[in-house]
């Protein structure tokens, strides 16, 4: 049975409680730095992506240097990470479109952003939270898991249902702190396999 509103939230006020201070795990120094390290993430890990980086924005740090490289040049920085050859296809194009479209900046609107290659819903909520400030709430693989096992959402829910209901549950301020201290808690108590939630009662304690 999925939570009550109220019982929902102080769930997730519980987990980031957990987590008061947890910060983005990729490491970047501007906006296109980001929205490249979120791109890379996907089915990798945070800390592989942290591996690969450093050579790639020393070669190529910028829309321009990005476009001008060939994918096997951009590849060849990427490729211990999953799926490196579609990611270098879409950083060249990315690249592409930010310098044809946008003057090299990196936009701040979702529209604007998910119409960039390679870019979908979760890493349009990140760079506009993270980098811009903008309240959104992104959904990954931890924050999905741990909601279902929380029955924050119905075990069913899709990523854009689980990102609606924790809108509604919270408020925006709230929003990037959550996803945040979800990632932590999902790396390190809410496992895939053999969660360790039931070393944390007062997750279940509910008034």
């Amino acid at each position: 049975m999925v939570l009550s509103k109220k019982r929902a939230r102080k769930v997730i006020e519980e987990i980031i409680a957990l987590y008061p201070d947890a910060k983005p795990s990729l490491d970047f120094r501007n906006h296109f730095e980001l929205l490249v390290a979120v791109m890379l993430s996907a089915q990798t890990t945070d800390a592989a992506v942290n591996k690969a980086t450093p050579a790639l924005f020393a070669a190529l740090p910028t829309p321009e240097k990005m476009a001008a490289a060939s994918e096997s040049e951009i590849a060849s920085y990427i490729s211990r990470l999953g799926l490196y050859r579609n990611k270098a296809k879409f950083l060249k194009e990315c690249a592409q479109q930010l310098l044809e479209q946008h003057n090299g900046v990196v936009p701040q609107t979702r529209e604007e952003l998910e119409a960039l290659s390679g870019v979908g819903r979760k890493t349009a909520n990140v760079v506009m939270s993270v980098g811009f400030g903008i309240p959104a709430f992104a959904v990954d693989t931890h924050v999905g898991r741990i909601c279902k096992h929380h029955d924050i959402v119905k075990k069913s829910a899709t990523p854009l249902e689980t990102e609606k209901r924790v809108m509604e549950v919270l408020p925006p301020e709230l929003w990037l702190k959550a996803h945040q201290a979800m990632i932590y808690f999902g790396r390190e108590v809410c496992h895939p396999k053999n969660p360790e939630c039931a070393n944390y009662p007062q997750l279940y304690e509910f008034d």
